[in-house]
């Protein structure tokens, strides 16, 4: 499949990881003991993905889902713990922040300015998969400088 945003194709030939079918044996945490870890690392404010590698690092349990039958996400929405906002599209406000930031700086810099323009694309483009699939409110609408305040 083509890149997004450039003329060029993928990696050719790449292989997928092999899948795990079952939760590993040698792992010792029972179910309940892992979503009682992600409720606990949820509270002192981290985001999804860093709650998985440490699970995974730390607590030497591969894979939550397995492990749990639910996604972390699906563990904090059933403990009304949430997101207001799914973490890839978070990020890709803070890196359109950052961009902005840095274009303010350095007006001149046009490679950055179309980042900045391929970024908010892709902001525009998930929040209307969000917003089609009840992820978002359908009134929620991006805007530059209203998430500098939401994040600043």
């Amino acid at each position: 499949m083509a890149r997004m945003h450039a003329r060029r194709r993928g990696k050719s030939g790449s292989n997928h990881p092999v899948e795990r079918k079952e939760h590993p044996k040698w792992s010792s945490l029972n179910p309940r003991e892992v979503e009682l870890h992600v409720l606990e690392l949820a509270k002192t404010g981290k985001s999804t993905s860093e709650i998985g590698m440490i699970i995974r690092d730390q607590y030497a349990v591969p894979d939550v889902k397995l492990a749990t039958g639910k996604s972390i996400t699906k563990i904090l929405a059933n403990n009304n713990m949430k997101p207001e906002l799914p973490e890839d599209l978070r990020n890709l406000i803070q890196t359109a922040l950052s961009l902005k930031k840095h274009l303010d700086a350095n007006k001149k810099d046009l490679k950055n300015k179309r980042n900045l323009h391929l970024t908010e694309s892709k902001i525009r483009r998930l929040t209307k998969y969000y917003k089609d699939n009840n992820v978002i409110p359908q009134d929620w609408k991006y805007n530059l400088n209203q998430a500098k305040l939401m994040f600043e």
